[in-house]
C-alpha cells in the first residue's frame, strides 16, 4: 500500500539525498518542509521532482494527512554543531514534540527520527554493540557533549512511549557525492586536499569509521517503513568499516591525495562530540527489520568520492 512521508528537515543532506533515492524508486506522494520554503522548492524544480514532491515551511506540518514521519532536523556539520552550542536542546525538542503531537492524534502514524551514535558518549575505545551502555561525564558536561545529550533525551523519550511507532536511526559516519566540500569532516578535509591538490596534515591517531551509503541509508528507511509497527532504535552500519590508515591509502592511490602526519592542529577535522577512536556499532539489530547492506565504507566513500570529485 503506498505512503505518504512527510520530512521534517527536507533542506538537509541527508534528507535530500534519501527524497531523491525514493523518488527514483516510485514514491511519488512526498510532503517536504523545512525553514528556506524557496530554497526547498528550487532544489524540487531543479531536480524534477514537481509531481512527487510537495514544499511547504513547518508552520503547515500536519495540516496534510500522512503516514509516516521522518524527522532529519539538526545539524550536519560538526562546525555548526559548535556554533548552535545548548540552543541544540531547544531545536531538538521543539520538532520532537511537533511530531510526538502529531502522533498522538494519529496513533497509526509511523515516526523515524535521525539520531546519532554520538548518543552512546564517550564510549568508543571499542566499536559499541547490543550491550554496549551509553556515557556521559555528567559532572562534566561541556560543549562537546551537547549534540549527544540532546540526541539520547530524545531516545528516551520514545522508548517511554513504547506503543508508539517511533523508530530511532542512530547515523555514525554518512557520505554522498552531494557532501558539501566546506563542511569540516575528516572526509571532506581530505577531498578538498584532493581538489585543491594541497598536501592535507592529519594526526597520527588511529581511528575507524562507518561510512554508510546513501542507498544502504534508503534501504534501512524503506525496510524500517516496511516491517510490522515497532519502537525501537536501529544503529546503522555497512558491510564493514575502514580504518585510517586504508582510507588514506585507498584515496592516495585512486585520486592522488597527498597527506603528512603530525600530532592535532587547528587545521584537522572539527571534532564537535569528542574523540572516538573506534565510532561505528556491531550491532545488528537492523537485520530483524528486513535490513542489508550492499557497501562496505570503502567502497562507498570510493564511489561517491568519484562522482564527487568529477
Amino acid at each position: 500500500m503506498a505512503q505518504t512521508l512527510a520530512f521534517l528537515g527536507a533542506n538537509s543532506q541527508i534528507a535530500r539525498d534519501l527524497i531523491l533515492s525514493m523518488a527514483a524508486s516510485g514514491r511519488d506522494d512526498l510532503l517536504l518542509f523545512g525553514r528556506d520554503v524557496a530554497a526547498l522548492q528550487h532544489w524540487i524544480e531543479v531536480n524534477g521532482l514537481g509531481r512527487q514532491c510537495h514544499a511547504a515551511g513547518y508552520d503547515a506540518y500536519g495540516h496534510t494527512p500522512h503516514d509516516a514521519v521522518l524527522n532529519f532536523v539538526g545539524v550536519g556539520d560538526p562546525r555548526k554543531a559548535v556554533e548552535m552550542g545548548a540552543s541544540i536542546f531547544e531545536i531538538t525538542q521543539h520538532f520532537d514534540d511537533l511530531v510526538l503531537r502529531g502522533l498522538a492524534d494519529h496513533p497509526d502514524r509511523r515516526y523515524i527520527f535521525l539520531s546519532s551514535g554520538a548518543v552512546y558518549g564517550d564510549a568508543f575505545q571499542q566499536p559499541v554493540g547490543a550491550q554496549t551502555q551509553a556515557r556521559v561525564a555528567i559532572n562534566q558536561l561541556g560543549p562537546q557533549d551537547w549534540y549527544a545529550v540532546a540526541k539520547l533525551h530524545a531516545e528516551a523519550r520514545h522508548r517511554s512511549r513504547a506503543q508508539t511507532a517511533i523508530v530511532d536511526l542512530r547515523v555514525f559516519n554518512y557520505f554522498s557525492r552531494t557532501q558539501s566540500l566546506a563542511s569540516r569532516f575528516f572526509i571532506t578535509d581530505l577531498l578538498r586536499a584532493v581538489r585543491d591538490r594541497e598536501t592535507v596534515t592529519v594526526s597520527p591517531d588511529y581511528m575507524v569509521r562507518d561510512f554508510l551509503h546513501p542507498s544502504d541509508f534508503h534501504r534501512l528507511v524503506d525496510a524500517v517503513l516496511a516491517a510490522p509497527p515497532a519502537n525501537a532504535a536501529l544503529d546503522c552500519y555497512t558491510t564493514a568499516p575502514v580504518d585510517k590508515p586504508t582510507l588514506l591509502q585507498s584515496l592516495h592511490e585512486r585520486f592522488g591525495l597527498a597527506y603528512q602526519f603530525s600530532a592535532p592542529a587547528a587545521n584537522v577535522a572539527v571534532n564537535a562530540t569528542g574523540a572516538k577512536p573506534h565510532y561505528y556499532s556491531l550491532n545488528r539489530k537492523a537485520e530483524a527489520f528486513g535490513y542489508t547492506p550492499a557497501h562496505s565504507s570503502i567502497s562507498g566513500v570510493l564511489e561517491e568520492a568519484a562522482a564527487l570529485l568529477a
